[in-house]
């Protein structure tokens, strides 16, 4: 199992559960952190850590943001797979989270 980074991030990549990942698996898009699956632990270090909990064990995703899941898993797929898929959902599902102060 891995963690899903989640809708509530979008715009937002507070960069605190970075900070906390003991093997570097969370890595930045345009709009989005990302979970890279191959490289979690599943120590859960990152969850607490995110200030718009956004993070989730991926067998704890809320059923809404299932698209997530392909987003996370993306990231083998480089940065513009990622990108695309992340901006479509933010088009489709209106999208507009306010930057953290």
């Amino acid at each position: 199992m891995t963690y899903i980074i989640a809708e509530p991030c979008i715009d937002i990549k507070d960069r605190s559960c970075v900070d906390v990942c003991p093997v570097d698996c969370i890595h930045e898009a345009d709009r989005i952190l990302v979970i890279d699956p191959e490289e979690c632990i599943d120590c859960g270090a990152c969850e607490p850590e995110c200030p718009v909990e956004a993070i989730f064990p991926e067998d704890a995703l809320p059923a809404k943001w299932e698209a997530f899941v392909k987003i996370n898993y993306a990231y083998g797929d480089g940065a513009d797979v990622i990108n695309k898929l992340t901006d479509e959902y933010a088009t489709e599902h209106n999208v507009q989270n306010e930057p953290l102060e």
